[in-house]
């Protein structure tokens, strides 16, 4: 039944999947699932052509790590057909877990639940279905296998989701600064004592890559309409939750009401709900939307109709923690023009914070490997690049309030 299965994808060019096992998992229902969610949620309200997908990503991931096997295999590295495969099946499934608009919604469905988490659910229920071939790919995308460097391909400073994201996302958004040589870093990729190690010559590369990430996470990810958006579409389905278990009827998909009305959490994760969730998606909150905008609740009815028409919240960002009297002004005024309560004005007035760490210095730092040998942490080898600066967390804080009306 399998064949050779070949990828037009813009980025790379003819990706071909040549692994049996791989193949019959991109045909799997869980992860075409990843077809209807965008890669970069709400983003696309900022920067129009951000409508790739979770697919076209995870495809992505698959064709650069089949670039670092071989890499490393040239440069004496050795690695079993087994351990190959496991590194193709724990990248390709890495981001199976997202949720609808992923990172926006991952924690608004489900009750503190992670992506990764979920992600393993799915690739252990793979498993069973395909006769524990998943094994080894699940040791190494829990970390847990003995040979270090595979764990840190999957999920490392230098990881093939890095190195496929920050590419991608550089291209769809068309913010030219984040895009990186992700085929030279592979080159310089190297194995000392089953650690990655990054060879002397691409310490730019590796430079290169950190002030993109840095550049995209403030510019991109952590763009302020962005946030606005994502922080809407968290309080639409807040308030929908809210209505629901308060009697009030509302019409929408079946997976997305089984969420509303069921408070869910890691515990609660069976096979029947895991299949619950796998029929979520993009559309389902969507035309929810839709739907909504036309309800009588003036909160839900305002949320939806903002984020269907872009009009927005206004937002400022500030250095310092925002004073609650801001907070407090913003929301009386609120109250007298609409005759709301003050829980339903905070609907539409609320503070938050951003954070943006490029390099984890002390948890996952990048190793260069000398001519001599020798191995060194990056921040003492690069020239220019400032350790301190790019290591420290940078947060930021925000307040959101209507424009003239709602």
């Amino acid at each position: 039944m399998n064949k050779l299965k070949i990828f037009n994808d813009p980025i790379y060019g003819f990706i071909t999947i040549h692994n049996s096992l791989v193949f019959d998992l991109i045909q799997h229902k869980y992860f075409q699932r990843l077809r209807r969610i965008t890669q970069m949620g709400l983003s696309y309200m900022v920067f129009p052509g951000a409508h790739h997908t979770r697919f076209h990503h995870a495809i992505g991931c698959v064709h650069l790590m089949q670039q670092t096997i071989e890499v490393l295999r040239f440069k004496g590295v050795s690695i079993s057909e087994d351990e190959e495969t496991a590194l193709y099946v724990a990248i390709l499934l890495h981001d199976i877990g997202h949720g609808p608009f992923s990172h926006a919604m991952e924690h608004s469905i489900v009750n503190n639940v992670s992506h990764e988490q979920i992600s393993l659910l799915f690739m252990e229920r793979l498993n069973e279905e395909f006769n524990a071939s998943l094994t080894l790919a699940i040791q190494i995308f829990k970390g847990e296998y003995s040979r270090k460097f595979m764990c840190q391909l999957i999920s490392g400073q230098l990881d093939m989701d890095r190195a496929d994201y920050l590419k991608r996302d550089s291209f769809y958004t068309g913010v030219a600064e984040g895009n990186i040589n992700s085929e030279r870093l592979i080159t310089m990729l190297n194995v000392v004592n089953d650690v990655l190690v990054i060879e002397e010559k691409g310490v730019y590369s590796v430079e290169k890559f950190l002030n993109a990430r840095r550049f995209m996470y403030w510019q991109v990810y952590l763009h302020k309409t962005g946030i606005v958006a994502e922080q809407l579409l968290i309080r639409v389905l807040k308030r929908a939750k809210e209505l629901l278990n308060s009697g009030v009827s509302l019409q929408t998909s079946q997976p997305l009401q089984f969420f509303l009305m069921n408070d869910i959490s890691l515990n609660d994760f069976n096979n029947e709900v895991l299949d619950v969730f796998a029929g979520l998606d993009d559309f389902d909150i969507i035309s929810s939307l839709k739907t909504w905008q036309h309800h009588e609740d003036f909160v839900l009815s305002n949320l939806c109709e903002m984020i269907l028409n872009r009009n927005l919240l206004k937002i400022k960002i500030k250095n310092k923690k925002i004073k609650s009297e801001a907070l407090e002004n913003h929301i009386d005024s609120l109250i007298k023009k609409y005759q709301i309560s003050k829980y339903e004005a905070s609907y539409f007035v609320f503070t938050g914070q951003i954070s943006n760490q490029a390099y984890m210095l002390k948890t996952q730092n990048i190793n260069i490997l000398h001519k001599s040998g020798k191995v060194e942490d990056l921040s003492k080898v690069s020239e220019q690049f400032h350790a301190k600066g790019l290591s420290k967390p940078v947060t930021k804080y925000y307040i959101c309030f209507p424009k003239e009306k709602l």
